[in-house]
């Protein structure tokens, strides 16, 4: 039996790639927030859909 598009499986996550390990938390990377297409709202650290305040600007 084949799946259907939304059951088809997402690749697996690839540690230096999507995500490290910091503190044993995962922290997602911006290359894999941005492969993912939209902003959760979780406050992600290397979110590239949220606005930067003016200090974190460099």
């Amino acid at each position: 039996m084949s799946k259907s598009n939304k059951e088809k499986e997402e690749p697996p996550l690839v540690e230096g790639l999507d995500y490290y390990i910091e503190n044993g938390n995962w922290v997602f990377t911006a290359f894999y927030l941005n492969k993912r297409g939209s902003c959760c709202k979780s406050g992600c650290r290397h979110c590239p859909y949220r606005k930067k305040s003016s200090k974190e600007k460099d």
